[in-house]
């Protein structure tokens, strides 16, 4: 999992990458090929 200060790119790099709050942090997650994950903070 990558932490990164802006998600913006992150979501971009797969089509199947969504952006989800869980706890009061943002996630990138994907289905499709979970080695896109991502956490901002």
């Amino acid at each position: 999992m990558r932490i990164a200060n802006s998600l913006k790119t992150l979501k971009s790099r797969h089509r199947g990458c969504r952006v989800i709050r869980r706890k009061g942090r943002v996630y990138v997650i994907n289905k499709q090929n979970p080695r896109f994950k991502a956490r901002q903070g």
